[in-house]
């Protein structure tokens, strides 16, 4: 079953090393950033989970939870850290999933169905490349997707996070490129009449539907 934005991020119990945890449980009224990995010892994902490591309090800034996922057990993920730590400079300060049996990696679609967990390579899990970004409400707010080659960019996640809580908190949309502080549009949804009452100190009209104004705090 394909996982697709707006719908309850499935739940699940898993061990990890930080312990045994119930996602929905473990989410509580944060957001949170699932984000799964072929396998342990990899190179690309090696630099992710540093580089995640050393931007986790700017997730910690925005109520937000990061766990992450690999297909191999906890025990090797307890044993990859401490290589992440001496190449990257970051010690990894959040929850790995172990997920030998693949049974997350099915639930969230990231693998054939008919995979079967035990001794496989990275080729073998390629497809387990995927950001989730989940509300505190646990539905999905927004997918990723990366191939083994390419490293994910979660300066990315992070500014894309701060338009999802911007437009959970003020019901605003946010143009292309956009960065926290920069105008942000007023959904057509919302009447010239609703906006002006919502905006007392005026917005932009572009065309009768692209309305802009400034960010609200």
């Amino acid at each position: 079953m394909s996982i697709r934005i707006g719908d309850v991020a499935p739940d699940f119990t898993a061990e990890t090393t930080e312990g045994k945890i119930q996602f929905h449980q473990w989410i509580g009224d944060h957001w949170a950033i699932l984000f799964s990995h072929p396998k342990d010892f990899t190179p690309v994902c090696t630099t992710e989970l540093g580089y995640l490591a050393g931007l986790k309090p700017e997730f910690d800034r925005r109520n937000t939870k990061i766990i992450g996922l690999s297909i191999d057990p906890v025990r090797d993920h307890k044993a990859w850290v401490h290589d992440i730590e001496e190449t990257q400079g970051h010690a990894v300060n959040y929850p790995l999933i172990g997920d030998s049996d693949l049974v997350v990696a099915k639930l969230y679609d990231m693998i054939h169905p008919n995979a079967s967990g035990g001794s496989r390579t990275a080729a073998d899990n390629a497809t387990i490349r995927s950001v989730f970004i989940v509300g505190p409400d646990k539905k999905v707010k927004a997918t990723f997707v990366y191939p083994m080659s390419a490293g994910r960019n979660f300066d990315e996640v992070l500014r894309l996070l701060d338009a999802l809580q911007l437009n959970a908190k003020h019901a605003v949309a946010t143009p292309v490129n956009w960065k926290p502080g920069q105008d942000v549009i007023i959904p057509t949804s919302v009447s010239d009449d609703e906006a002006k009452k919502k905006y007392p100190k005026g917005y932009k009209t572009i065309k009768p539907y692209l309305r802009v104004v400034a960010q609200p705090k």
